[in-house]
């Protein structure tokens, strides 16, 4: 057993290789200077910067939610809802909303098609609210959390991260608070990401 996890460590070390000899920083990839500190403990950190309106992250989005199921165990993805515009604040609220009733990842794909299948614009509060009931959510809890002082505490933090990343548009993906990939094709962006992680890993290793 041992050797069988020894054979897999290197195995795992000269593909991780094979890929960071594909991508380059400058390239492929920025770095973030200064770094951002890391809240996933022992797991890598990957943070997802996007909007539910955003066409290209709807296209990124069937590729980084397939890209999550299978990711190793080591790593952790989350969700960073942007606010580049005033009208864009009520999707913010919403996704943390979700997220406080545990309802978010089972609505994360309907909330992307509605928008960029359906052309439902759910900006307004009455509009999501009535969306998200028809989606099994609760009304009345819906309207609470979407209110409450904690979403005005949760926006306000992912405004001051998208400062702190230089986030300029989206979909953006950072790695281990430091390496930054966007404006690349969704295949390719998978690609980068599978390589900065590996390369993130590596670098906790020689720690």
């Amino acid at each position: 057993m041992k050797f069988f996890k020894q054979l897999m460590a290197v195995t795992l070390l000269l593909l991780s290789t094979q890929v960071l000899a594909d991508v380059e920083a400058g390239k492929d990839y920025k770095i973030l200077s200064p770094a951002q500190p890391t809240h996933t403990g022992e797991k890598i950190e990957v943070l997802e910067f996007f909007f539910y309106g955003c066409s290209h992250c709807f296209h990124l989005h069937p590729l980084i939610s397939a890209w999550e199921k299978k990711m190793p165990k080591d790593v952790e993805l989350q969700y960073v809802p942007v606010i580049f515009r005033d009208s864009w604040e009520g999707m913010a609220r919403t996704f943390y909303a979700l997220e406080a009733l545990n309802q978010q990842r089972r609505l994360h794909d309907d909330l992307f098609n509605a928008w960029n299948v359906n052309n439902i614009d759910l900006s307004d509060e009455a509009k999501v609210t009535e969306f998200v009931t028809q989606h099994g959510v609760d009304r009345a809890k819906f309207s609470a959390a979407i209110n409450s002082f904690a979403m005005s505490s949760k926006v306000s933090r992912s405004n001051q991260m998208v400062h702190d990343y230089e986030i300029r548009g989206t979909p953006t993906l950072v790695v281990e608070g430091k390496y930054i990939i966007t404006g690349l094709e969704p295949a390719e962006t998978i690609k980068v990401l599978d390589a900065v992680v590996a390369k993130a890993r590596k670098e906790r290793s020689k720690h």
